[in-house]
């Protein structure tokens, strides 16, 4: 069997072992993802596997630069790369995507003992001094205009002249045009 003939074989296991399963994605027919751990956990990553035109005689790529992953400290990012490829290398020549997903799963808690179990937010990281400056820079920040939608801004540019005022008299417009057409009141001559 040639190397097509194998990723399109190993493709149909995948969709019916992860079918149903929210962790599991597809992005294209060579490129999979699985989200290792809950949303809320510290230590849980989104792991891609995207598959060249040799796999499985060559290891696929293995992926941790996803948005998800931004929390990850590059040590772990490290240790996982490096034990998913100690993995790959030895099934060589066999369908493997199945197998680095469960060994993620199975050596998550070792490959991520390094993570920190809560994320450093960048006003925590910073000295004394440098948290007013920020603050400076944040206090002189000017306040944001609500944000109007065209149809908004037509209808005040309509009421508006160019200075942003309205035209002189804009209040007896209404008046004199209804004025016009109630006439004016006859008078009774005949008296």
């Amino acid at each position: 069997m040639n190397c097509s003939e194998l990723q399109e074989e190993e493709l149909e296991v995948l969709l019916s072992i992860y079918d149903g399963d929210k962790f599991f994605r597809q992005l294209s027919p060579k490129c999979f993802q699985y989200k290792i751990g809950e949303d809320d956990d510290p230590k849980s990553f989104l792991l891609e596997i995207s598959w060249g035109p040799q796999y499985p005689e060559a290891p696929p790529a293995i992926n941790l630069d996803a948005f998800f992953n931004k929390k990850l400290i590059p040590e772990v990012k490290k240790a996982i790369i490096n034990k998913l490829f100690e993995e790959a290398d030895m099934q060589i020549g066999t369908p493997m995507t199945y197998t680095l997903f469960e060994c993620a799963k199975e050596n998550a808690e070792e490959l991520t003992k390094l993570q920190p179990e809560s994320f450093i937010s960048l006003e925590n990281a910073l000295p004394a001094e440098d948290k007013t400056v920020t603050e400076e820079v944040v206090s002189t920040k000017k306040e944001k205009k609500p944000q109007l939608t065209k149809h908004q801004k037509r209808k005040l540019a309509e009421k508006l002249d160019a200075k942003g005022e309205r035209p002189r008299g804009w209040d007896w417009v209404d008046v004199v045009k209804h004025l016009s057409q109630i006439g004016s009141k006859q008078t009774d001559s005949t008296s």
